[in-house]
């Protein structure tokens, strides 16, 4: 009876917790069809002429652009850095090699707008414009060490005679990451392009301390904050995205469990 009490008491936390979580988000869809431009109940009518003017609005296209085009650089340096450090940390053993781990990870318990000021000072001092290449390059710092989690729980027990037969039958080792390292780590690898991705679309803080003359998407959208009657336009586009990060982070859990069943079969 005790058991099933403290599994009922569980069982309602977690209900409420996610309450909690996502209820507040479920409203950007819901006013985004409101005819109105304010978020009050009750709601006036049902349209869809927020999107229509979200799709025509040429400075958030602009601004959506730029986040997909740092994103998609991002999330493939990071992957491609990840992947590496990830294989040197689980393939050797080597002097130094927690002491490396614990670097790569710092920027994961730093503060973003600490790590903002710090990167704003740093590119003054070298005389570097803020643009995208600064955010990008700012995204990158925390994207890597996310990258690297993901491809260290990928890679860790893997089976090194699998290497050592490529190599006795003749494979030179660049052949034979190719051939039976990276088709093993292909899922990690998708989950950690899909994951970096999001966060850096998603990430202001960084990209609000080192942005120039082009925005951001989120950056926009704090801009257009300001003025109420662009604010359901922000709803509509809030929740496209809500549906995407959804999607995106829930293909790459649902790759990155796949391959860890692969792995343990």
């Amino acid at each position: 009876m005790r058991q099933r009490g403290i599994q009922s008491w569980l069982g309602l936390y977690s209900l409420l917790y996610v309450a909690f979580i996502y209820v507040p988000v479920l409203f950007l869809p819901l006013f985004s069809f409101n005819d109105g431009i304010y978020v009050a109940f009750p709601l006036k009518g049902f349209t869809t002429r927020w999107y229509q003017e979200m799709a025509n609005n040429t400075a958030l296209i602009d601004a959506l652009k730029n986040s997909v085009l740092v994103g998609c650089t991002v999330a493939v340096i990071s992957t491609a850095l990840g992947t590496l450090t990830a294989r040197a940390l689980t393939r050797y053993r080597f002097r130094g090699r927690k002491t490396i781990f614990g670097l790569i990870v710092v920027p994961l318990v730093i503060p973003f707008i600490i790590i903002g000021v710090a990167l704003l000072v740093l590119t003054n001092r070298l005389g570097i414009e803020p643009s995208l290449w600064t955010i990008g390059a700012a995204h990158l710092l925390i994207a890597t060490p996310f990258t690297t989690l993901i491809m260290i729980s990928r890679l860790e027990g893997f089976d090194a005679s699998l290497e050592e037969a490529s190599q006795d039958l003749g494979e030179t080792g660049w052949m034979t990451f190719w051939l039976v390292t990276f088709p093993l780590a292909v899922p990690g690898i998708v989950a950690s392009l899909l994951l970096s991705f999001t966060e850096s679309f998603d990430e202001f803080i960084l990209a609000f301390f080192l942005s120039g003359n082009e925005v951001t998407l989120p950056l926009y959208i704090w801009g257009q904050l300001r003025f109420p009657e662009r604010l359901p336009m922000v709803l509509a586009l809030g929740a496209l995205i809500l549906a995407a990060s959804f999607v995106i982070v829930s293909f790459a859990e649902w790759v990155r469990r796949r391959g860890v069943n692969v792995k343990g079969k």
